[in-house]
């Protein structure tokens, strides 16, 4: 009885949190058994169940099971909730430092609720960042593993594109800082001296909006 309602008020739970969440997911629910030793008072209401720990019903969880009837008692039922999500991981060893190309990260489905940084669920969040630490093979990528990557150095040469609409006007421009992919930074217009600011497309380019 106690599993049951435990199960049920569980599914129904990590149900709601994953449509409130928006949270796109395959979940498992396992209920830990209950010592065989305990025996509790049939209930002449209906049981309630309610989240004891932690906020979100994800990973070790226990559920408060509450008789409140003539003779009332109250249960605390351990469970562990599993959340598998397609997520961001690697295809092969990969080196501090390096810059993570296409061919180096894939989606896999994982337990997610064991990980506690922020994981990724699309490889074009990865591709082009630089790598913070080294990493084996099949291993989670999370935002702590990358930072971005400077593909236009301070002094570079560049070219910048105006863009308004089908219409693209290309002229010589010199980088004035560091910028990854899609920062935006400064850069001297070499035809007009001018300084703008212009977003970073690709090494060596850079766009503004006209």
């Amino acid at each position: 009885m106690l599993i049951g309602v435990t199960q049920g008020f569980l599914e129904f739970t990590v149900e709601d949190y994953l449509a409130s969440s928006q949270t796109e997911g395959r979940y498992e629910i396992e209920v830990n058994q209950l010592d065989p030793r305990m025996r509790m008072p049939m209930c002449d209401k209906e049981l309630t169940a309610t989240l004891e720990s932690p906020a979100r019903p994800l990973g070790r969880v226990t559920v408060k099971v509450r008789c409140e009837g003539t003779s009332p008692w109250t249960v605390f039922v351990p469970a562990q909730v599993r959340l598998f999500r397609e997520i961001v991981t690697t295809t092969r060893p990969l080196k501090r430092a390096g810059i993570i190309e296409p061919q180096d990260v894939t989606l896999r489905e994982r337990d997610v609720s064991t990980i506690n940084q922020g994981f990724l669920t699309s490889v074009d969040e990865a591709i082009g960042q630089k790598l913070t630490r080294p990493t084996v093979a099949d291993q989670v990528i999370t935002q702590v593993h990358l930072e971005q990557a400077e593909v236009v150095r301070k002094g570079d040469q560049v070219v910048i594109t105006a863009r308004s609409g089908t219409l693209a006007v290309r002229m010589p421009g010199e980088a004035l800082s560091n910028g990854g992919m899609k920062e935006q930074i400064r850069v001297k217009n070499l035809n007009s001296q001018r300084v703008i600011k212009a977003q970073v497309i690709a090494p060596g380019q850079v766009e503004v909006a006209m």
